[in-house]
């Protein structure tokens, strides 16, 4: 039997989005990696692009933790593997510390994992102090490491701000506003990380700044219990999968590729950008990314949109979310208004605009089974394609998603967390249609170092 394994660990949160979050965490990645300390991180909620900075500042992978989407005990079984690694774990939370349900702070709570609040001190003195008790004390059963300074102005005024904390608040230093520090962001949020040619010298830069500005110890540990032992069923054995990935489509969880492994999959990516031809491959991923930065060059490549659409004749599965479903389209327009045409089997198109067109949790219920993911575009489209389901959304967010198949191609906005069904993957990305009674004679052996949500 699995025993209990130690950590220390905080989760780095804020009042509100756009505190520096992100920074920090990366920042404290990097300065403990730079200490020689084997460092942890995980992102709170659904997200791609705060985890590939996080990956190139650890230098280890970084996974989901969410309490809906990931599941408890998929979530308890991520941090207790950490905690038997690292030195450190780091949890970057979502939005604001008490925003969402759930929220940051539900998950801090859970498992026990002490917050350390992030407070953008932008012209801000003694009232510094009074956001930091607030986010101390609105909950008298969250465990609260301390709070960290972001974007400070001079030596002076990170004094000012760690003089006002009261209560025996923990000071845990300060980053100042230098442009160098700062991660650039997008529409979707950051720049992907494998676009910045100077992320590692602002990462230093960073480290160095925040150990400058107080004492470099660890957090206390936290305590982490081991999850039910469970196993993977191979039911995707020899099934060879050809996965998009490149500057245009690089929107994928880890969990969901180590998943398809785990079931016994072979995985290979490719590029509809450069690659002229695709793998290999019974099934093909297309995951969301960036397209529209990218649509006359994916355009341009005929001889990729072709293979796509023989894959597609061909009868093969197809699985296409959010990026990946405007390639599908027959056209995408940005918002400067130029238009691309693309692969063409889905009849239809779409327009970016830049005001946000939907942000949601979802839970779709496909024939395959129920799936758990999350929405986010910028992007309207439009096909007379009738969907064979809708998302619903948890929590009331904007969203119920179309999802749309024809033959073996889905396609949806939806960017789907895939070990919250494994069974209904397995079905999505087999040679042959798993039929529904089939699916049903697993659920008593498939239980999954990845299990089902809600099965």
């Amino acid at each position: 039997m699995n025993q209990p394994r130690h950590c220390p660990a905080v989760l780095i949160a804020a009042p509100a989005s756009g505190q520096g979050k992100t920074t920090v965490t990366a920042a404290l990645a990097r300065l403990h990696r730079n200490l020689g300390r084997k460092v942890r991180v995980f992102k709170c909620g659904p997200d791609f692009l705060d985890p590939m900075i996080h990956e190139r500042a650890s230098g280890a992978p970084v996974y989901q933790l969410d309490m809906w989407m990931v599941g408890e005990q998929e979530s308890r079984r991520l941090l207790w593997e950490a905690a038997g690694e690292a030195d450190l774990i780091l949890i970057e939370g979502v939005m604001g510390l008490f925003d969402g349900t759930p929220s940051s702070a539900d998950l801090a709570r859970h498992f026990g994992v002490p917050v350390l609040g992030v407070i953008d001190g932008t012209a801000m003195a003694q009232t510094f102090g009074a956001m930091a008790l607030g986010l101390a004390r609105y909950q008298p059963d969250l465990p609260f490491a301390g709070v960290l300074a972001n974007r400070v102005g001079t030596l002076r005024h990170a004094q000012l701000l760690e003089g006002s904390l009261t209560e025996g608040l923990r000071w845990y230093g300060a980053l100042s506003r230098e442009t160098a520090i700062e991660l650039p962001s997008r529409h979707l949020g950051l720049v992907q990380a494998s676009e910045l040619n100077d992320l590692d010298l602002r990462l230093d830069a960073a480290a160095q700044a925040l150990g400058s500005s107080c004492e470099v110890a660890l957090p206390p540990p936290v305590t982490f219990a081991a999850p039910p032992v469970t196993r993977t069923e191979p039911l995707l054995a020899g099934v060879r999968i050809a996965v998009a990935r490149d500057e245009a489509f690089a929107f994928t969880y880890g969990a969901s590729l180590d998943l398809l492994r785990a079931m016994g999959a072979e995985l290979s990516f490719f590029s509809p950008i450069h690659d002229r031809q695709l793998p290999d491959a019974d099934s093909l991923y297309l995951p969301g990314g960036y397209p529209e930065l990218h649509h006359q060059a994916l355009s341009e490549n005929t001889a990729m949109l072709e293979a796509i659409r023989a894959h597609h004749a061909a009868g093969k599965p197809l699985l296409a979310e959010c990026g990946g479903m405007l390639y599908l389209l027959d056209s995408l327009t940005d918002v400067d208004g130029l238009r691309a045409g693309l692969v063409g089997l889905l009849q239809g198109a779409a327009v970016m605009q830049k005001k946000l067109a939907a942000l949601a949790l979802q839970s779709v219920e496909l024939p395959e089974g129920v799936l758990r993911g999350h929405t986010y575009h910028h992007s309207l489209t439009s096909t007379d394609w009738v969907p064979i389901a809708r998302g619903v959304s948890p929590n009331g967010g904007r969203g119920a998603e179309a999802v749309y198949r024809q033959g073996r191609l889905t396609a949806s906005y939806v960017h789907f967390y895939f070990p919250s069904n494994p069974r209904a993957v397995a079905a999505l990305f087999a040679p042959e249609r798993v039929a529904p009674h089939a699916v049903q004679q697993h659920e008593s052996t498939v239980g999954a170092g990845l299990p089902a949500i809600g099965s």
